[in-house]
């Protein structure tokens, strides 16, 4: 049974470690599901929308779903716990594999679409492993246990686009519905931990001050409106290029399994780093390694609009995955360390909310932008975003030094 506690919970570094060790396997492999779908969604919208400028719809009703479960969740987990939310995330994304499976099955692009929103049920939850990680370390450790639970989605790099090679046939004639069925025997592996998750919840009383400030104070503070918008703008991003990415391969005459191989690449280049990136981040401050972030997804863009090869379509795809982990890991290091311990189902919650607010935008985007307009347009709708997160960074940075000189730090 998950502990409760009436007040912040002590830092415990050592059961914090466990908590880790069980949140990397859930996200190892219940995080496959992710790029197998965005490996999937697209294509198989092309093959069942009525008008092809729909293909990414699916995906954009994934994330439209997750924008709206976030706080819910949230909020959930702040009354139930941790365990509780993520087995039910685990729960409807076995469902929402079943039932687009089922979809293809009988070709009804309709049906696809409400398995792919119910999943943005499980990419909600699954979104609150990286602020789990935090609930109980101290904070010399909590940019790594951030870090190395975003580590295991190296695993799930490996194995999503794997799934889409090994049971794309399954069910042939039917192409990819067995991708899909494949994902629901995953997602009973990975969820089996989950059942021995311990972390405590806060229970609100007058000694943790309720649930803390209220918000005109929780938003006066630049740290936490710099990291919620640099967290936008790092996931809104990487999934505006990495939407498009199969399309534009497939119509640059790749095969499927090059866009998969692609795809690969990109969430490997996501996660790989996750192994430094909390040390990065503990030696030189989150500031740092988020603008260095932002650099790499501008580079990113840079590389896209270059040209149309393999190697184009690589590189540029392996820059978005780091520059989105610099980036993301980052602002969430740095919302964890600027919120109190009681406020953090609201101020997550609004964090995600906001976060996959903008990738929902992002998502129903970047279909358009490369139906209309072309792969090209879809990397330089990059720019904009990256000039304002830019901007915050040096907003937060002169804001930081005034009150180090303030102080007299």
């Amino acid at each position: 049974m998950t502990a409760t506690a009436t007040s912040p919970a002590t830092h415990d570094d050592r059961r914090a470690k466990r908590v880790v060790a069980i949140l990397v396997w859930a996200q190892s492999i219940l995080g496959s599901q992710m790029p197998a779908h965005f490996v999937l969604g697209g294509l198989v919208g092309q093959m069942l929308a009525p008008n092809p400028s729909l293909a990414t719809l699916p995906i954009s009703m994934t994330v439209l779903c997750t924008m709206f479960m976030a706080p819910t969740m949230s909020w959930f987990m702040g009354r139930h716990g941790r365990r509780a939310g993520f087995l039910i995330g685990a729960g409807m994304g076995m469902v929402a594999m079943a039932l687009c499976a089922y979809a293809i099955t009988v070709k009804s692009f309709e049906l696809f679409c409400a398995g792919s929103l119910l999943l943005g049920v499980y990419m909600a939850v699954h979104g609150f492993y990286r602020f789990a990680a935090a609930d109980l370390a101290s904070p010399e450790f909590r940019p790594k246990a951030i870090s190395w639970v975003l580590a295991g989605g190296l695993a799930s790099a490996v194995i999503g686009p794997q799934m889409v090679k090994e049971f794309g046939d399954l069910l042939e004639p039917i192409p990819f519905a067995g991708v899909y069925l494949a994902l629901v025997g995953l997602g009973v592996l990975g969820a089996i931990p989950l059942f021995f998750l311990d972390i405590p919840v806060i229970r609100p009383t007058a000694e943790t001050g309720g649930t803390g400030r209220p918000w005109r104070e929780i938003l006066a503070q630049r740290t936490i409106v710099v990291a919620m918008l640099c967290a936008m703008v790092s996931y809104a991003l990487m999934n505006l290029v990495m939407t498009s990415t199969p399309l534009a391969m497939v119509a640059c005459g790749f095969a499927v399994g090059d866009a998969a191989e692609v795809v690969q690449i990109h969430v490997l280049a996501m996660f790989a780093p996750s192994f430094f990136t909390g040390n990065l981040i503990a030696r030189f401050g989150a500031p740092k390694i988020i603008a260095i972030g932002m650099a790499l997804l501008g580079l990113c863009a840079v590389t896209a609009v270059a040209g149309i090869s393999f190697a184009h379509f690589g590189i540029a795809l392996a820059l978005l995955g780091i520059g989105w982990n610099f980036g993301f890991i980052g602002a969430t290091a740095l919302l964890t360390a600027a919120h109190r311990p009681e406020e953090r189902s609201k101020v997550q919650g609004l964090n995600d909310f906001l976060v996959f607010g903008l990738v929902t935008v992002a998502s129903f985007s970047s279909g358009a932008l490369m139906d209309q307009i072309g792969w090209a347009a879809v990397n330089l709708a990059m720019i904009p975003p990256l000039l304002i997160a830019c901007a915050g960074l040096v907003w937060l940075v002169l804001g930081l030094r005034r009150d180090a000189v303030a102080t007299g730090s």
